[in-house]
């Protein structure tokens, strides 16, 4: 009977490690899945010199996101008279997430040819899967000639003194005959002696930093970031280094259709930490 009942326990144990084998071989985990892919705005697949590109895309990976890689290579329909222009770029940035929202702007250079070009955009898992989704992309020739307008309805007096603690605060409203493609209103450092070109969402302290805009032709902002608080408003935020001395706001803004800058007066404060 001991006999019997040690074979009996045997195969019932070879039976569950069977059962648990064939029920991991059933359930593979699913390769990423991408939606809502986007290459333009509102997914018109164009792009114009001297502008950015926007991309975006929802990713789901069981297996845990490893890379995103984005590729854009010219199509046979663009006449080599300029720059053979390709971009290639591997984000590592979304690794270890199940879920993301891709959002990410390439800027296209004024030098480049026109025409037809493709876009890659691959999900690599943490288990080597891959989806591959792509998409067609037109870069042409700016059609909006006309600058955005900027209006400032509050900024700060002329030199104005902002102790720890103390909030700095600027208001208005940008707005241009087709579309809005951008939006930064920075706080700069004076001795980085930075021209408004050069000022960017990473070399400043970003209070608004946008290229989405619920009414596409004008945007209201009313913001105020505080002496000494540690991240801005940029996305993602940065880790503020406050120091000691002069510094200025600045609103730059540029059109969707064709790249065109806008910028504003500097409001001139002291900061003394």
């Amino acid at each position: 009977m001991n006999t019997i009942n040690k074979w009996t326990i045997g195969l019932i144990i070879i039976s569950l490690g069977l059962a648990s084998c064939r029920k991991d071989e059933a359930e593979p985990v699913a390769k990423p899945s991408i939606s809502g892919f986007e290459v333009g705005l509102q997914n018109s697949m164009t792009a114009y010199l001297g502008a950015d590109l926007h991309l975006e895309a929802e990713v789901v990976a069981e297996g845990k996101i490893s890379t995103i890689q984005l590729e854009i290579h010219s199509g046979e329909e663009v006449r080599q008279i300029a720059l053979e222009w390709e971009f290639d770029s591997l984000y590592t940035k979304f690794s270890g997430l199940k879920n993301t929202t891709f959002h990410e702007h390439v800027d296209i250079p004024l030098t480049v040819d026109t025409g037809h070009y493709h876009v890659h955009f691959i999900v690599t898992d943490q288990t080597g899967q891959q989806t591959l989704v792509e998409s067609d992309l037109h870069i042409e020739f700016p059609s909006d000639v006309q600058v955005p307008v900027i209006s400032i309805s509050s900024a700060p007096t002329n030199g104005q003194a902002f102790t720890n603690g103390q909030a700095i605060r600027i208001a208005g409203t940008v707005g241009d005959e087709t579309a809005l493609g951008g939006l930064l209103v920075a706080l700069v450092r004076a001795d980085q002696l930075l021209t408004d070109a050069q000022v960017s969402s990473n070399n400043s302290i970003v209070l608004v930093h946008t290229h989405e805009f619920p009414d596409s032709k004008n945007y209201s902002f009313d913001i105020s970031i505080h002496v000494g608080t540690a991240q801005d408003f940029n996305n993602p935020s940065q880790t503020i280094t406050w120091q000691s001395g002069e510094y200025y706001l600045l609103v730059k803004t540029k059109d969707a259709f064709g790249g065109n800058w806008t910028y504003s007066a500097h409001y001139p404060i002291q900061v003394t930490i």
